[in-house]
C-alpha cells in the first residue's frame, strides 16, 4: 500500500485497459468489465495502483465508445451497472483506484439529446450542439476540417438562397461540418460526423455534464480520464484556421488535417473556466478520498501544455503529457525533453510521462524489444506519475490487422497514412492457449491475436525470470519501495556518453541513479563525485554488484538504477 503522506495519484501508476481486448468474459470474443473484475489479482501482483478504464459505454462504436448513447449506462457487450458496481467494490477491496474515461466533446448522432436536437430548429435541445447557418452559398461555414478524416467530398444538394433554390457546393472532403437536410443547417463534428459537438458554451449542457461526473462519483469512482479536454471549447466567431504554409507537424502525419493551424477549432482560452469547475466538482468529492482529474490534450508545446495544471494548480491535475510519444528516441533528445518538462510545471504541479496508449504504436514496435525495456525503466524512475498501457509490461508488438479485419475509422477515412490504432488494440496475451486464452478457442476475437504470443503471455513470462514481466514487477516493486523513486527530485547528470541518459532521484537521505543506454554499444558512464554505488536493478536481471561511480560498464541497450552508498 502506497504512503497517505502524498495523494494516491502523485505516488501510484496508472494501468491503462481498454477493455475491449483486456478478457472476454462471456465468450463473444469481445472484452468486458467481468473480465477486468477475474483479472484485477494479476494486477494487484504487478504493482500498479490505479486502472484506468476505456469507454464501456452504451454506443453504436462507430469510434468503439466514444460515440456515446447514454453516459450512465453501461453497453451491455461489456455488462451492466451492477457489474461495474462489483468491480470498484473488488478494486478497493485490492486497494487498487478506479478511472474511467470522460467524453465531453461529444456524443453520439443516436444519442436522445442530439436525437431531439436535430428535430427542429425550435427544440429546447437545439442549441445543445453546434448547429450553424451555411454561407450565402450554401457552403459550411468555415475550413474546420474532422481530425478522424472523411474519405471524400460530400456532394452538393440544391440550397434555398433569398428564396431561389440553387445548387449548393459540395462539403470539402474531411470537412467537420456535416449538412442536416430537415432543419438545413450545419452541425459540428470535430471527429466522425456520427459525433456531433456539445455546445459547451450553453449553460444547460455544462449542468448536465457535470451531473454525468456525480453520477460516477457517487458509485466510487476515484477520477476521470477526461478525453480531448482542450475540445470543448471553441472560437465563437467560429473563425477559418489559417494555413499551415509549412505543413509543421508535431507528433505525426495526419494528411488533409496537417494542411491549417488549428487555432481556432479547440483549445480556446475559455476551456479554462471550465476546467476549474470541473476541478471544484471534484473537490467536493475528495474530504476521503483524493479523486484525480487527468486530461487527454492534443498538445506538444510544452509550455502550452503547462496551462492545463491552471494558474492556481486549479484545473487538471494531470495534464496528459504526451510529448514523449514523439520525440526522437536517443539520451540527447530525452533528456531535452525531460528537462523541459520539468522547467515547465507549475510550483507545486506533478509531472507524468506516458509511453503508449490505444491512439499509438507498440513501444515494442517502437523502439525494439531490447531498447523496449529501456523505456519502461525510463517511464517507471522519472520523477512524476507514470501511465502503462495494458500489455506493455508484456512487451507486446504491433499485430498487422489483415484489410478485411480493419475496425478502426480513421484507417478507414484516411488509409495509407499509418494512423489506424487497431495494430494497438488487439487482445492481451494470457497464456499460450488458442487466442491467448483472451477468448474461448472456438470463438473469433475481435481483432486477430499477435503472432508469437505463445512466448509473449502473462503465463509464460511470469515464470521467466528475465521476461519483460519480470523486469516490470520488478521496477513497479522498487518504485513503490523507495521514497526517491515516487516522490523524490529529479537532477540531470553528465556521465560523459552521448548515447546515454543520467539522472538522479533523491529524497532525503536517499539517492538512487538511473542510467540509460539508448545504443547497442557498450558505455561507460562516469560520475566519479558519486563515489560508491549498489546495483538495484538492471534491464538485463542479473547485475547486482558494488560499482565506482567513476568506471560504470553499461551493456547496449541496458538501464541500470543504483544506489549510491557514499
Amino acid at each position: 500500500m502506497i504512503s497517505n503522506r502524498l495523494p494516491w495519484w502523485q505516488q501510484g501508476v496508472i494501468y491503462q485497459i481498454y477493455p475491449r481486448s483486456f478478457k472476454d468474459s462471456n465468450g463473444d470474443g469481445i472484452g468486458d468489465l467481468q473480465g477486468i473484475i477475474n483479472q484485477l489479482d494479476y494486477l494487484s501482483w504487478l504493482g500498479v495502483d490505479a486502472m484506468w478504464i476505456s469507454p464501456f459505454y452504451p454506443s453504436p462504436m462507430f469510434d468503439f465508445g466514444y460515440d456515446i448513447t447514454h453516459y450512465c449506462d453501461i453497453d451491455p457487450i461489456f455488462g451492466d451497472l451492477n457489474t461495474f458496481d462489483k468491480l470498484v467494490e473488488q478494486a478497493h477491496r485490492r486497494d487498487l483506484k478506479v478511472i474511467i474515461d470522460f467524453v465531453p466533446n461529444h456524443t453520439s448522432d443516436q444519442h436522445p439529446w442530439f436525437l431531439q436536437s436535430r428535430q427542429s430548429r425550435s427544440h429546447p435541445k437545439r442549441d445543445w450542439y453546434v448547429w450553424v447557418d451555411p454561407r450565402s452559398d450554401g457552403s459550411p461555414p468555415n475550413n474546420w476540417l474532422s481530425m478522424l478524416g472523411g474519405s471524400s467530398a460530400k456532394p452538393g444538394t440544391m440550397w434555398k438562397a433569398e428564396e431561389e433554390w440553387v445548387p449548393r457546393p459540395p462539403v470539402p472532403a474531411g470537412s467537420s461540418w456535416e449538412w442536416d437536410a430537415t432543419t438545413r443547417q450545419y452541425y459540428l463534428h470535430s471527429f466522425l460526423k456520427q459525433q456531433p459537438d456539445l455546445n459547451w458554451r450553453n449553460p444547460a449542457v455544462q449542468a448536465a455534464m457535470f451531473d454525468v461526473l456525480r453520477f460516477w462519483l457517487e458509485r466510487g469512482v476515484d477520477g476521470f480520464r477526461i478525453d480531448v479536454a482542450n475540445f470543448i471549447m471553441k472560437d465563437p466567431q467560429l473563425r477559418d484556421n489559417p494555413p499551415n504554409s509549412s505543413q509543421v507537424r508535431i507528433h505525426k502525419a495526419r494528411g488533409d488535417y496537417d494542411s491549417q493551424l488549428h487555432i481556432h477549432d479547440r483549445a480556446h482560452p475559455d476551456v479554462h473556466n471550465v476546467l476549474r469547475e470541473l476541478r471544484g466538482l471534484l473537490n467536493d468529492y475528495s474530504a476521503q478520498t483524493p479523486r484525480v482529474a487527468i486530461g487527454e490534450l492534443a498538445v506538444f508545446n510544452l509550455h502550452e501544455w503547462a496551462n492545463y495544471y491552471g494558474a492556481n494548480l486549479d484545473e487538471l491535475h494531470i495534464p496528459f503529457n504526451f510529448s514523449l510519444l514523439g520525440v526522437t528516441w536517443n539520451a540527447p533528445a530525452i533528456r531535452r525533453f525531460v528537462e523541459m518538462s520539468e522547467s515547465v510545471v507549475p510550483a507545486g504541479g506533478w509531472p507524468n510521462y506516458v509511453l503508449g496508449n490505444h491512439d499509438e504504436p507498440r513501444a515494442a514496435s517502437r523502439f525494439g524489444a531490447r531498447q523496449a525495456r529501456v523505456a519502461m525503466m525510463l517511464l517507471l524512475t522519472l520523477r512524476g506519475t507514470p501511465t502503462v498501457y495494458y500489455g506493455d509490461e508484456l512487451g507486446m508488438s504491433n499485430v498487422v490487422i489483415p484489410p478485411e479485419r480493419i475496425q478502426d475509422p480513421q484507417e478507414k477515412n484516411v488509409p495509407g497514412l499509418g494512423l489506424g490504432r487497431d495494430p494497438a488494440r488487439t487482445p492481451m496475451q494470457w497464456d499460450a492457449s488458442p487466442n491467448a486464452g483472451f477468448c474461448p478457442p472456438n470463438v473469433t476475437p475481435w481483432l486477430p491475436v499477435a503472432p508469437g504470443y505463445e512466448q509473449v503471455n502473462v503465463a509464460v513470462e511470469r515464470e521467466e525470470a528475465t521476461s519483460m514481466l519480470t523486469l516490470t514487477r520488478a521496477l513497479l516493486a522498487l518504485r513503490r519501495s523507495k521514497p526517491a523513486l515516487n516522490r523524490g527530485s529529479y537532477y540531470g547528470l553528465d556521465g560523459g556518453s552521448e548515447d546515454c541518459f543520467v539522472y538522479l532521484r533523491q529524497f532525503e537521505d536517499e539517492r538512487l541513479l538511473v542510467a540509460l543506454n539508448f545504443s547497442e554499444e557498450p558505455q561507460r558512464v562516469r560520475v566519479p563525485e558519486l563515489g560508491v554505488g549498489q546495483v538495484l536493478l538492471s534491464t538485463s536481471l542479473s547485475r547486482k554488484e558494488r560499482i565506482h561511480m567513476a568506471a560504470l560498464s553499461l551493456y547496449g541497450h541496458e538501464g541500470c538504477i543504483i544506489e549510491l552508498l557514499d
